[in-house]
């Protein structure tokens, strides 16, 4: 794990932005492993992700004060008129798994937290089934059972709520988790909840989406995965992709190839979340490199 600093920024464009903060940087003795920065011409705004090591440049420096930097900042950050988050990376985010019944997303996802590719902590997996109790329990990471009925949904996202909130959750990622948040739900964690779906919506909306697909005749399936909102399914995006098929491919060919896609775009999305790549504005995402 890297022992670094990641700073955020978006804010009204203007010249000298860049030559601002990385001279404060470099005066505070800042040894930058990454800078990028992207500017949205039409709406007149700038973004920008720099990265920084917190344990000296090598040369027998004292460790990087990111107290006094944060205070050095602020008056800055205020003056620009910028937006902005600083975190350390020896800080892992503690993230919450939902899923239902389909399990090829949260498989993926735990097996990449169990190899390292996902830093981040796991204090929980939810679920309104106990399809995943097993993998649950084979990673060593609690699990509750929520039910979730027609009459029951307030009851149980309160019962879902609590346990967030007890476990210290700043991220939610729904594995496949086939119920609608309500709008108190999203509203506790703004760009802070990730969902995947196929990406044929709005078109072949319903259950059986890749059965409708293939009696179509599409010649393209995908994967989406997005930011939740108070709005179903138009959050920003974070990830698409996409693969070929013909003629030949059957429907458990387009599931199978779906479900790839599916675990491929989510696990993207939370690891460039989770590394600080991605900022939101409006209903978009720069996601930096």
């Amino acid at each position: 794990m890297k022992d670094s600093a990641v700073l955020l920024i978006d804010c009204p464009d203007r010249k000298g932005l860049v030559a601002r903060v990385s001279t404060l940087l470099y005066e505070r003795g800042a040894n930058i492993l990454h800078a990028d920065q992207h500017q949205d011409h039409d709406l007149g705004l700038f973004f920008m992700r720099v990265e920084w090591a917190l344990n000296g440049a090598g040369d027998g420096q004292d460790r990087f004060d990111l107290d006094g930097f944060k205070a050095a900042f602020a008056p800055l950050a205020a003056e620009l008129g910028m937006r902005w988050k600083l975190s350390a990376s020896a800080r892992l985010p503690r993230v919450a798994l939902f899923c239902s019944q389909y399990l090829h997303c949260m498989a993926d996802l735990l097996h990449r937290w169990r190899t390292g590719e996902l830093l981040c902590e796991i204090p929980v997996i939810i679920s309104n089934h106990r399809d995943v109790e097993r993998l649950a329990a084979f990673y060593g990471i609690p699990f509750e059972h929520v039910p979730v009925t027609a009459t029951t949904r307030a009851e149980a996202e309160a019962r879902q709520v609590e346990l967030l909130e007890s476990n210290e959750v700043e991220l939610v990622v729904l594995a496949r988790y086939m119920q609608i948040l309500s709008s108190g739900f999203v509203g506790r964690y703004p760009d802070a909840v990730i969902n995947v779906h196929h990406s044929f919506l709005p078109a072949f909306t319903g259950a059986r989406p890749y059965h409708a697909a293939h009696a179509r005749g599409v010649k393209l399936i995908g994967a989406t995965s997005h930011y939740v909102t108070e709005v179903l399914d138009d959050g920003p995006i974070i990830e698409q992709d996409v693969a070929r098929i013909s003629h030949r491919d059957q429907v458990e060919d387009l599931v199978a190839r779906g479900r790839d896609l599916e675990r491929m775009v989510l696990s993207r999305a939370v690891r460039w979340h989770l590394d600080r790549r991605i900022l939101c504005y409006g209903n978009k995402t720069v996601v930096f490199d």
